[in-house]
């Protein structure tokens, strides 16, 4: 298990809250897979061109801690990491900080995990594809060369 990171930064807008300023339990998921996303991006491997090979990564299991809420106008940041888990079953761990203040408080820790589907077959890949195996390769390059100090 590696313990680099990879980092997504946000500002907590209107649309994010309720009614009393405090983030929406459910957007704290968008943030996530937005980091998810954005993290294979940075590898040069855009989701979309995934879809377009014909697969998916749904969400198999998905676990959420709240620490504290994060509020509106908060600038926050979304930490995440990748773990290749029990043959082609894809584990993201997740840390949100509120980085409004000098000291990041954590707000919430959780973990996706995702397995391939073959969309033609509609069924889960067995063994990871060709196009996801250079996916998961090109992660392996990024969190090699991107080690966090702090974490």
């Amino acid at each position: 298990m590696t313990n680099r990171w990879f980092d997504y930064g946000f500002r907590v807008q209107p649309h994010h809250t309720d009614y009393s300023g405090v983030v929406w339990h459910g957007t704290y998921i968008q943030w996530m897979e937005t980091a998810r996303v954005e993290c294979l991006r940075a590898v040069e491997f855009p989701f979309e061109e995934f879809v377009a090979a014909g697969y998916d990564l749904p969400v198999i299991d998905l676990q959420l801690r709240y620490h504290q809420p994060l509020t509106l106008g908060a600038k926050g940041l979304v930490r995440t990491r990748l773990e290749i888990s029990r043959g082609v079953r894809l584990t993201w761990f997740y840390k949100i900080y509120d980085t409004t203040a000098a000291s990041p408080q954590l707000c919430i820790t959780g973990q996706a995990v995702l397995a391939p589907i073959d969309l033609a077959k509609r069924k889960i890949a067995r063994r990871l594809p060709a196009e996801l195996q250079s996916m998961f390769d090109s992660l392996e390059k990024y969190f090699a060369a991107n080690v966090v100090a702090n974490d």
